[in-house]
């Protein structure tokens, strides 16, 4: 449940600057005739992952084991992609995400509007499309159960909050730091439902090694027991994996986890006088 409390906090977070960063630029322009338009787009925006959410919940219910094991590998590999190029996108753009948008927003805005309707369903249509796969797989690995739905729900329930204080400027904190740590706790997730996604297509016959366990301490730790119902929800913990599970387990990790500090540490270093003007990732979001 926290694990995806945390994923609904983020991505619910960057759905909430991306809507807050359109609405403060469409007033300050004197545009406010088009704040329907851009809410008509919004609202487009966060309907269709929920009906995605539903297809993927509910739709596999009459296909064969084989095809429900397939199904829900591969979907589990396309989350873990989308949310990692997630992570590398918003460490590389969020300095000149307000910028962009508002580069966006002023070619949208010619003439009677309605190009902002496709921007923002585009801008954050995408956001909410990632947060559906990515819950959906971390949900089906620990069972189908409820609890890790109402996380997400409410960790999208106190972006929605955050967002709107942060647009009033009651509360302020660094961007920054928040997606720098939430970014690092995601892959460590996103490791776990990657080994899930090769379980299934092993479980499947798509790839081998189904019946080789690296190791089983299902004793010790058993899935049943609160600590390990715990430690599946947070980090998709299997206590009796294959040796290919742990194997990309282990080569996630260390490859994306890499170029993951390498992308920060360069970050980090000064900026060149020329790029001094551009938004910091905590800067005012209505300025």
């Amino acid at each position: 449940m926290l694990a995806n409390y945390l994923i609904g906090l983020r991505e619910g977070l960057e759905m909430a600057l991306i809507v807050t960063i359109l609405i403060a630029y469409v007033v300050k322009v004197g545009r406010t005739d088009v704040l329907s338009k851009l809410w008509i787009g919004i609202g487009i925006a966060l309907v269709v992952p929920l009906g995605i959410g539903a297809v993927l919940t509910w739709g596999p219910y009459g296909m064969s084991f084989q095809a429900q094991e397939i199904l829900g590998g591969t979907l589990s590999l396309v989350a873990v992609g989308f949310v990692t190029w997630m992570v590398f996108w918003m460490g590389k753009t969020a300095r000149t995400m307000k910028s962009t948008l508002h580069n966006r927003l002023d070619s949208a805005l010619v003439g009677a509007g309605w190009g902002v309707v496709l921007l923002a369903m585009l801008s954050v249509g995408r956001e909410g499309i990632e947060t559906s796969l990515f819950v959906w797989a971390t949900v089906a690995s620990t069972g189908g159960s409820w609890e890790p739905a109402v996380g997400a729900l409410l960790g999208l329930a106190s972006a929605a909050v955050l967002g709107f204080l942060l647009y009033r400027g009651m509360v302020e904190i660094n961007l920054g730091t928040f997606f720098t740590w939430t970014g690092a706790f995601l892959i460590l997730v996103a490791a776990g439902v990657f080994a899930y996604g090769l379980g299934d297509l092993q479980e499947a016959g798509l790839l081998p090694g189904g019946a080789a366990h690296a190791y089983d301490i299902s004793r010790a730790i058993p899935s049943s027991s609160w600590y390990g119902t715990i430690a599946a929800g947070i980090l998709n913990f299997n206590p009796s994996p294959t040796l290919l599970q742990v194997a990309g387990w282990v080569g996630y990790l260390a490859v994306v986890g890499f170029f993951y500090v390498r992308q920060h540490r360069a970050s980090a270093r000064p900026a060149k006088p020329a790029a001094s003007a551009a938004p910091a990732p905590h800067a005012p979001i209505a300025s």
